[in-house]
């Protein structure tokens, strides 16, 4: 068995990769090793960001590395939060209450967002994979759902009427930024 290391302390995080990889034969995933201090997310894309964090964490362990960043942007924000998306207050309930103040005044027509999922696998070191990914949405007036985690409760799938955090797993899995970048994951281990 081949292992392969999800380099994150998001328990979110973890529960989504592990949906979407756990069954990939010939791969185990295992959490990142307790010990590896943190590397400071300094990139100005959430691809990049990724790398950096897929390349820091897989000098600390003998197996492939994945790393994720992902964040919201919301159009009417600028590209707020954009890649300071989980610091964009200090819990989520914070960065929830925080996105939805500034968009208060915001009209229906101009609400739209996109959520991005970038994911880069290291060796030693070195990038041997990278995929990002998106899916385009609108901020809800008000948070609704207990699914998922993150921003999920406030983007609303307009096709579905329905936030992230009212799917199920296999509908988040199939239409969220991290299911699409993660069935691209699932593909290139399967042949890897």
């Amino acid at each position: 068995m081949r292992r392969l290391i999800i380099a994150t302390t998001n328990a979110g995080k973890v529960i989504e990769i592990r949906s979407a990889l756990g069954d990939v034969p010939g791969w185990v995933l295992d959490p990142l090793p307790p010990g590896i201090l943190p590397i400071e997310e300094t990139a100005d894309t959430f691809l990049a960001n990724a790398i950096l964090k897929a390349e820091h964490y897989s000098r600390f362990v003998e197996d492939i590395t994945l790393a994720d960043d992902s964040g919201l942007s919301i159009t009417a924000l600028g590209g707020r939060p954009g890649v300071h998306s989980a610091r964009y207050a200090e819990n989520p309930a914070g960065r929830i209450r925080r996105v939805l103040q500034e968009m208060e005044t915001v009209p229906e027509a101009q609400r739209d967002a996109v959520f991005y999922c970038a994911l880069a696998l290291a060796r030693r070191g070195t990038i041997i994979w990278t995929v990002e990914r998106h899916v385009n949405g609108v901020i809800a007036y008000s948070a609704s759902g207990t699914g998922g985690f993150g921003y999920d409760p406030v983007f609303l799938l307009p096709e579905l009427n329905r936030t992230m955090a009212e799917l199920n797993t296999e509908e988040k899995n199939r239409l969220s930024a991290r299911g699409k970048s993660l069935a691209e994951l699932r593909k290139f281990l399967m042949i890897s």
